[in-house]
Formats: C-alpha cells, structure tokens, sequence
C-alpha cells in the first residue's frame, strides 16, 4: 500500500502548473495542494511546485488594452516512482477567472511540446478560461506547455488582480489523471488541485 501511495503521489507532483503573471519579467514559482483518488488506496494527498515566466504590464489606461503572458518552464515525467513504472499523465484541465474590470478578447497559444498528438485549446464560459488538452505524456517523457498570450480590455477604473482558480479539492482550479503500473496492474487516479496559498500575481492600476 505505502509503495502504490508513493507512486501515485510521484506521478502527481510532476504535473505542471501555469502561473498568471507578474507585472515584470520573472520567474515565478506556485505551490499547489493536490488530491489523488486512486481506488483501494484512497484519497492521498501532496503539495508541489512550478515556475514559470511571466509578464504584465503595472500600469494600463482606461479603456485600454494589455496582455497577460505565461511561459511555463520545461517538466518531465519520471519513468518510474518507488519501484513501479509511471504510464503517463492526461487529460489537463487549468482554469483562471478573468480579471475583475477587465474584459476578456482573445488568447494566443504558442509553443509547447511532448504534449500529444491533440494541440491544446483555451476556452472562456462563465468568466473563467481554461487551458486543456487530453494528452497523454508518457512516463520519462519531457514536456512543456505552451506559452498563453491573454488579450484583455481594461475597464474605466480600478484595479486588475489576476489569479488561479480552485479553493479546494471540490473547487479545483487544476484537474488531471495519473495511471501508474502496479502489482494489481495500471491505477488510474484522478486529481484534483487548488493554489495554496492563492495570491495575486498581477495589479495592473488603470488610469
């Protein structure tokens, strides 16, 4: 049980994360609290981190236009995890809310690699993108995501704070599936991932 647990936990802690940016250049590192639910294990849960660089502009005028920019770093996953072989991860599912006074216009998504045969697709409903695309990545395979260029329209006044989504394992703002192989053959977990802490990575100041 404790060595299933481990490889489990193992394949999880390599997923990446995108960040929303800070209002420089920078490399900016985010720690997300996960769960996996593998069956006859049960619910196990780990705490990981990423960077990625990221850029957004301090200032914008009202009415105006400004891009939030992701350049997540490069990941692998590992062939094996405390004696059991990692199959892949899939099935990727990132969500951010769009920005109080802002409006969202588009999103431009460049580069990636190792991320399967199907390009990853951004979507706005709700008031909430989401990054995703099903995979799988391979155990012992190298990987980035893309970088994500979002077009905003600033609002009259204000601020725009821009942040994850997720607050909980019920309310994740990061969803994905991890199968490793074991004695009782391949376990596929779900999981289910929030920032924690949540801050804001970006204050744009309109005006």
């Amino acid at each position: 049980m404790k060595a299933l647990r481990l490889s489990v936990l193992a394949a999880v802690a390599v997923v990446p994360l995108v960040a929303l940016a800070t209002p420089a250049s920078a490399a900016t590192t985010v720690s997300f609290d996960c769960q996996a639910n593998p069956p006859i294990v049960g619910p196990q849960q780990i705490t990981f981190t990423q960077d990625a660089d990221v850029t957004a502009p301090a200032t914008v005028a009202a009415g105006g236009t400004l891009d939030v920019v992701i350049d997540p770093a490069p990941n692998t996953v590992p062939a094996t995890a405390a004696g059991y072989t990692v199959k892949n991860i899939n099935t990727f599912a990132l969500k951010f809310p769009i920005p109080a006074n802002s409006t969202f216009v588009s999103a431009d998504l460049t580069g990636g690699s190792g991320l399967g045969s199907t390009a990853p697709t951004i979507a706005v409903s709700g008031g909430v993108a989401t990054l995703s695309f099903p995979g799988p990545i391979a155990g012992g395979a190298a990987f980035e995501l893309p970088t994500v260029t979002a077009h905003l329209t600033a609002a009259s006044s204000g601020t725009i704070e821009t942040k994850l989504s997720g607050t909980s394992y019920t309310d994740p703002g990061l969803t994905f599936t991890a199968v490793v192989s074991s004695i009782i053959g391949d376990v596929t977990a779900p999981t289910a991932c929030f920032p924690s802490p949540s801050p804001v990575f970006t204050t744009t100041t309109i005006g």
